[in-house]
């Protein structure tokens, strides 16, 4: 698999550099039966249209250095992770999860804007993961501490998948909880984009991602 081939021409939102400075959380994760999961070996030179796809994340070196690793460190647990480039021109979410101390979670995290992503229906990524259940997560201001709008998903060890999660899947969450009162996610203001793990298993885990993207429908499940 070569890491360039296939990339589409659509607009690739421009990095901005951010500090961290607050705690993620490591709540139940929401069942989200929105998410779909294609079957079988995707490859990379997979083709989109150009017009029905916006790129939120190609996963370049260059691209890479933007994330920023948040984990239950900031409340006293003791898990890792990072986020570091491939040779094959992806990237790489790994570390490990511990469950000393109250912790039992992992993420990174990336600016991605402000962008408007109103004319579209969700997020799709293709991924290749170890069997181990991730968050997709989203945030419409600049705060590291406030509300994030999260979908679970699924992986197959060792295999390329690609990802649907319609916007509608993604739910609320703050400090583990669902905050009362929290509206609708806004999908014209998306400011930040991150990949957490908090499946309550300790051990390592990694998670490889080829790009993530912003698709104007999402295919219906095959049944």
């Amino acid at each position: 698999m070569t890491g360039g081939a296939g990339r589409t021409s659509a607009l690739v939102v421009g990095l901005l550099a951010a500090g961290l400075a607050a705690a993620e959380s490591a709540g139940a994760d929401p069942t989200i039966a929105g998410a779909e999961v294609a079957a079988g070996e995707a490859t990379k030179e997979e083709s989109m249209n150009e017009e029905a796809v916006l790129s939120l994340s190609e996963f370049r070196a260059d691209e890479t250095a933007a994330w920023r690793s948040v984990n239950d460190v900031v409340m006293g647990g003791r898990s890792a992770s990072r986020l570091s480039a491939t040779d094959d021109g992806t990237g790489r979410f790994e570390g490990t999860v511990s469950l000393e101390n109250n912790g039992g979670f992992a993420s990174v995290r990336r600016v991605v804007g402000p962008v408007d992503l109103g004319d579209f229906a969700g997020l799709a990524l293709r991924v290749r993961g170890d069997g181990r259940r991730y968050r997709l997560r989203l945030r419409t201001d600049e705060r590291y501490d406030g509300i994030a709008w999260q979908a679970g998903f699924d992986t197959r060890p060792d295999a390329w998948t690609v990802v649907t999660l319609p916007f509608e899947a993604f739910e609320p969450s703050y400090r583990g909880r669902r905050p009362v009162g929290a509206g609708p996610l806004d999908t014209r203001h998306v400011t930040q984009l991150g990949l957490m793990i908090a499946d309550r298993q300790a051990g390592d885990f990694k998670l490889e991602i080829d790009w993530i993207r912003a698709v104007r429908a999402i295919e219906p499940e095959a049944p």
